[in-house]
């Protein structure tokens, strides 16, 4: 419901009563709540169906996915109290979805590991940390970002920083940065590994949303013309040939596909909502062509990935096992899936990072990749739509990068895992178990509230002008001149 507010200015110019429009918590509240009925109804069929019981688990787990989004709710009543109210709903659904399939991934690992008498750490109470911290960072953005305008002013500070988060596991010794062939992780002993290139995506971002806005005469003025597509001068393709290189540095230090297709690809994208000439896109795709094809016949780990895409059951018994068990998950799970809990997920290679999206298809089946991508698309929709509305070029910039990074990350993923193209070791947004991934996400997520908020604030309005007398009516004053 509307809420009437009583203005003196309003009620001065005689426009009458300023209503504000509703911020909408009650129904952000709402569909928290019914998500977390849906996680803990989720996480009771999987014990159902892998241990014949309940165990305390569930309630812990329940009870703590609760607390923990109650939390973000009220950081979010307090600091953004306008920001779009279906965001954070979808992803406490996508969060609890991922600790679901993570428990669920657990209770298999365990058998298995008593079977073999090995001892096994579980991974979904790691998860439950990482989450709290997310939304520890979450709660603090939202309070330290009064306007996201103000970040603006730090555009090449995170630039820079970002670019040195971004090459530094490439440039260490594969001792310390090394996990699986690809150099992405800073291993810090005992208390884990970090990935800098999840943080340094947004810091990357931040940087060109500030550099397009300052620069935008530089990408918007016009060149020749040739079929038709207004190309832009020569000297002015300097910082997409600096990106280019920078993607194709990357894919070469780090031995990885997905960092250097998804920065590329959302500066490809910012570019053009910044311009709005398709000149911008078809030059983007010939680099991103002519790169694809000198790193295939460059690099072995790319023709690898390329040779696994085009058939992985020619090398079934070796570096296709991971992509021919996906496929066979997803073939098993059909429409409906198996159900949560009795398929065999756990037969894929790193399923709970990489292949996360193939144990939800064998256990839910194409109506759950289906919903799954509906609650993605829904963030990434309603983070343009805050976008559109908000009134300032940076806030349109970073909104529209933000929320195109989270759908071209979803399609990547995806896209790897039902061989629509080739893997790329990517993490699924929020699902995927990992904490440099779901800390970097819940900032990237406090950034579109505040935008949001931003956006659907109203206006304060203006200050009322004390009347004045007619001139003819105004009292004079005798002012004596000096002599």
């Amino acid at each position: 419901m509307s809420e009437v507010v009583s203005d003196p200015v309003v009620a001065a110019t005689g426009s009458g009563p300023r209503v504000r429009p509703p911020t909408r918590r009650g129904t952000e509240l709402g569909m928290l709540a019914f998500a977390a009925g849906l996680v803990t109804l989720a996480l009771v069929l999987v014990d159902g169906n892998q241990q014949q019981s309940l165990s305390i688990q569930v309630v812990f787990y329940g009870l703590a996915y609760l607390m923990l989004f109650g939390a973000a709710h009220l950081a979010v009543r307090r600091w953004a109290p306008f920001a779009d109210p279906l965001i954070l709903p979808c992803v406490a659904l996508l969060n609890g979805l991922g600790l679901v399939v993570i428990h669920r991934l657990d209770l298999a690992f365990a058998a298995r590991a008593a079977r073999n008498a090995v001892t096994y750490s579980a991974l979904t109470p790691r998860q439950l940390v990482y989450t709290t911290v997310g939304l520890a960072l979450f709660a603090l953005v939202l309070a330290l970002v009064k306007d996201h305008r103000a970040v603006a002013r730090y555009g090449y500070t995170c630039g820079m920083v970002g670019l040195v988060l971004l090459v530094l596991p490439g440039v260490l010794p594969s001792s310390i940065s090394e996990v699986a062939g690809a150099k992405l992780w800073i291993k810090l002993g005992p208390l884990g590994t970090i990935q800098p290139g999840e943080f340094a995506k947004i810091l990357l971002i931040l940087f060109v949303a500030a550099f397009l806005v300052s620069k935008r005469d530089l990408f918007t003025t016009a060149g020749r013309t040739v079929l038709g597509l207004e190309l832009p001068r020569a000297r002015d393709l300097g910082p997409l040939l600096v990106a280019w290189g920078i993607a194709v540095g990357v894919l070469a230090l780090e031995k990885e596909l997905g960092m250097s297709l998804l920065f590329f690809g959302t500066l490809l994208a910012m570019v053009y909502v910044a311009t709005e000439r398709s000149a911008w896109v078809v030059i983007g795709l010939a680099l991103f062509l002519a790169g694809a094809y000198v790193a295939y016949h460059l690099f072995s780990h790319v023709q690898v990935r390329v040779q696994n895409w085009v058939d992985p059951f020619a090398h079934y018994d070796s570096t296709g096992y991971q992509m021919a068990q996906s496929l066979f998950s997803l073939g098993s799970g059909g429409v409906a899936g198996s159900g949560l809990g009795a398929g065999r997920p756990d037969l894929i290679p790193a399923v709970q990072n990489d292949f996360i999206v193939a144990a939800i298809g064998e256990e839910l089946g194409l109506v759950g990749v289906a919903m799954l991508l509906m609650l993605y698309l829904l963030v990434a929709l309603r983070g343009l739509r805050s976008a559109l509305a908000v009134r300032d070029s940076f806030g349109k910039m970073l909104g529209g990068g933000l929320s195109f990074l989270i759908a071209l990350q979803v399609f990547i993923v995806v896209g790897g895992v039902t061989k629509l193209i080739p893997q790329t070791g990517l993490t699924a947004p929020f699902l995927s178990s990992g904490g440099s991934s779901l800390l970097a996400n819940y900032i990237l997520v406090a950034l579109l509230l505040r935008i949001s908020d931003t956006a659907r604030r109203p206006q304060e309005p203006p200050k009322a002008k004390v009347p004045q007398a007619p001139l003819d009516q105004a009292s004079t004053v005798l002012v004596q001149r000096p002599s």
